[in-house]
């Protein structure tokens, strides 16, 4: 989906439209969800700070994050896609990975299929997507942001080698700013730079993700599209308007976060074991506190009795800006799930 939270905004107020907006980052902690095109322009973009993004955009119009009509939508542009293909991997509500090597419309072009879901998604959601077309996930994902927004780009098999020797390092999908940054001293700047490396220099350089390089620049990526997909982990978290330094604040928060945490978890029927408390001190250090169990586990009452053990486990080393929660170790079969959620005081 093309800005999808900011485009959704866009579609329920006619007054933001054509406007620069930002969904989240309104206030001085908040970090931006998501940004209109007409907010792209000036540099800013999703996980950016507030207060930068309205530095660089004073017209910047904040607007607060409404997940459920997120959710909402995203569900019906998922029935869309599983009109054609029960083969649909979800990468998050805005995005997801379609096989549509045998479909249920017997179409036998996957770049008309995409145009058609497009077609569709606008004409039952009033909001545009772009689609990549391609022989493999990591060259569709490529594909899929060439021609944004509300557009597409085939990649056919011929064209894939030429396709990703004239591409830009940093466009390559998994190379980030920093491994970017590093391939441009090594003398990589395009995927022809990259070809040229031999896998056991890559793998000297980048460790295990050398080999992961050697082969995609060639085209070679065999994933396959998993419709059932478990997440490593789902979690939740707040940045407080004002530094907490007290345990009694922190845990009336932590009762919140773990309130969401359950809803998460009970949306997508997800329990896990591994528990991971998140703390960020005002100085912006970062420190983690984990602790895995012995059963699955998705209750708010469970979640946040863990994470009080693991708030009072050691002393905080500063005031806090932000606590999180996140549960990992997943699984998604129900039957494996623990119902430890009543007390009795005998």
């Amino acid at each position: 989906m093309d800005a999808f939270y900011a485009s959704v905004e866009q579609m329920d107020n006619p007054g933001l439209r054509g406007k620069p907006v930002a969904v989240g980052g309104g206030n001085k902690r908040g970090v931006v969800a998501a940004a209109s095109y007409e907010a792209r322009k000036y540099g800013v973009r999703s996980a950016m700070s507030g207060a930068l993004a309205r530095k660089m955009c004073p017209d910047l119009i904040f607007v607060k994050t409404r997940f459920d009509r997120y959710r909402e939508i995203s569900r019906k542009i998922r029935n869309i896609f599983y009109e054609y293909t029960d083969l649909v991997e979800p990468l998050s509500l805005d995005e997801a990975y379609l096989d549509v090597t045998e479909n249920k419309k017997g179409n036998p072009s996957a770049t008309l299929i995409a145009s058609e879901i497009r077609k569709r998604i606008l004409e039952e959601t009033g909001l545009t997507a772009s689609a990549g077309i391609s022989v493999n996930k990591f060259i569709a994902k490529i594909a899929s942001d060439y021609n944004k927004p509300n557009g597409q780009k085939t990649v056919n098999p011929e064209e894939v080698i030429p396709f990703l020797e004239d591409l830009d390092i940093k466009k390559f999908y998994g190379v980030g700013k920093v491994t970017a940054e590093k391939m441009y001293r090594l003398g990589i700047f395009t995927g022809k730079d990259l070809k040229k490396k031999s896998a056991a220099f890559l793998e000297e350089q980048f460790g295990k993700s050398g080999t992961h390089y050697y082969h995609i620049v060639r085209g070679i990526h065999n994933s396959p599209v998993k419709p059932d997909r478990i997440p490593k982990s789902v979690g939740a978290e707040r940045t407080f308007f004002e530094n907490l330094s007290s345990e009694i604040f922190m845990l009336e928060r932590l009762e919140h976060i773990a309130e969401e945490l359950e809803q998460r978890l009970l949306r997508s029927r997800i329990s896990g074991k591994t528990i991971t408390l998140k703390i960020k001190y005002s100085d912006f250090t970062l420190q983690t506190r984990s602790k895995t169990l012995t059963y699955f586990i998705a209750d708010k009452s469970l979640i946040l009795e863990t994470a009080k053990e693991l708030l009072y486990q050691e002393k905080l080393q500063n005031s806090v800006r932000l606590l999180g929660i996140s549960l990992s170790n997943l699984n998604t079969r129900k039957e494996e799930q623990v119902a430890v959620q009543l007390k009795f005081d005998f």
